[in-house]
């Protein structure tokens, strides 16, 4: 079994952030691969279903951005499961929006999300880097990160959630390089 996590925080006010870029991904991927209902458990929103002939559970952690780790730790806890089969999809500045960027391991580069997860589980899972831009000064980070996708993005952030949850078969599979390649050309066609 895989635990692929999505980092955002509940609350409708919320919903179209930024930062919850990642729990948009989980609810693409659900829908698109029909996985069953939501339950609450593991102080989140989790959702079970295949892909391909991968078992995966979708979590949404509902103790907001900085303690994710309480709930990520807790689910991997109860399926005796280590880091290596966690997937945590995530907001990432440094990537221009929309660009999609698979990456094992690394820094928490100040999200406190990844920050909350590498204190409770160290830093070696697989994250989804989902590109969101920078502002251009970081006194226009929190603004910026906290704020809604603009109208004029929103066909952008559907092409690539779409795109994401077509190609996560590549994903389940662990072949990163084909997930991003297939994404990015269906992006490009």
């Amino acid at each position: 079994m895989q635990v692929w996590v999505g980092l955002g925080n509940p609350g409708p006010q919320y919903a179209l952030h930024r930062h919850n870029v990642g729990f948009m991904a989980l609810d693409t991927i659900a829908e698109v691969h029909s996985f069953g209902p939501v339950q609450k458990k593991f102080q989140g929103w989790v959702q079970e279903g295949r892909i391909g002939t991968q078992k995966v559970l979708l979590l949404k952690p509902a103790t907001f951005m900085n303690e994710s780790g309480r709930s990520v730790g807790e689910a991997l806890r109860f399926y005796k499961l280590g880091v290596e089969a966690l997937t945590v999809f995530h907001d990432e500045l440094d990537l221009a929006p929309f660009k999609v960027k698979v990456k094992q391991g690394g820094g928490t580069a100040g999200h406190n999300g990844l920050r909350s997860i590498d204190k409770h589980l160290g830093p070696d899972f697989r994250r989804v880097r989902i590109g969101i831009g920078h502002p251009g000064h970081k006194d226009r980070v929190t603004g910026h990160v906290l704020g809604n996708f603009a109208k004029t993005e929103q066909d952008d952030l559907t092409d690539m959630l779409g795109a994401m949850a077509a190609e996560a078969d590549w994903l389940a599979k662990g072949d990163d390089v084909r997930f991003m390649n297939d994404v990015t050309l269906r992006l490009n066609s």
